[in-house]
């Protein structure tokens, strides 16, 4: 089942960057004669209601959809890992305005947070980027917090303290690479959450 997955992942990567060679249309002309006309030889897919080929704007769409997907996510990622890293590794203070800050923003849905972001910054790709990104930092931020400190009593946390490494050292070289595990199930699911939550944003 894993490579099965890992097929359709690769084509559909695969689709996506050499969308120009398979679209057998421009995706945004418009042919008046073929107005909401059905599946055939000719469109595959049919067209929508002002002529332009389904399939071709299908083709063309996926990589815009995996820019908005992949960006996102890596922007939840980064900031996500370096908060639930501090608050994780420091504990106190730190830890609780982190964990109040990130319990304020799971009370909100996901796509109403998204909503507010847009309606804050404007409307375009970027602000999707943004606001899909956002919407997921308190989740990257929980999972990584949690397993931090899961991590930081080990022996081998100690031991790098001992011989004088830095916080920042102990926790980039020593206890993320062993948090990876979560954070990488996580990645995987929120790409597909971030997709759904682009698409609403993109409707409304």
């Amino acid at each position: 089942m894993a490579l099965v997955g890992l097929v359709i992942i690769v084509l559909f990567v695969f689709t996506a960057l050499f969308a120009p060679l398979f679209a057998p249309y421009d995706p945004l002309k418009q042919d008046l004669s073929s107005i909401r006309a059905g599946i055939s030889a000719k469109h595959w897919l049919g067209c929508d209601q002002v002529g332009r080929d389904v399939l071709s704007r299908i083709l063309f769409g996926t990589a815009v959809t995996l820019k908005i997907a992949l960006t996102s996510v890596l922007i939840a990622l980064i900031l996500g890992t370096a908060i639930g890293s501090i608050g994780g590794y420091y504990g106190g203070k730190t830890d609780a305005g982190i964990v109040f800050l990130t319990d304020v923003l799971l009370a909100f849905p996901g796509l109403l947070l998204a909503i507010a972001i847009v309606a804050a910054v404007g409307t375009g790709v970027s602000s999707v980027i943004l606001a899909a990104g956002f919407s997921s930092l308190p989740q990257f931020i929980r999972i990584t917090r949690g397993a931090v400190m899961g991590e930081k009593e080990r022996d081998y946390v100690l031991a790098a303290r001992a011989i004088g490494e830095s916080n920042g050292s102990i926790i980039a070289r020593y206890i993320l690479p062993n948090c990876i595990a979560p954070i990488v199930v996580l990645l995987s699911l929120r790409i597909a959450t971030i997709i759904l939550t682009a698409s609403g944003l993109s409707f409304l």
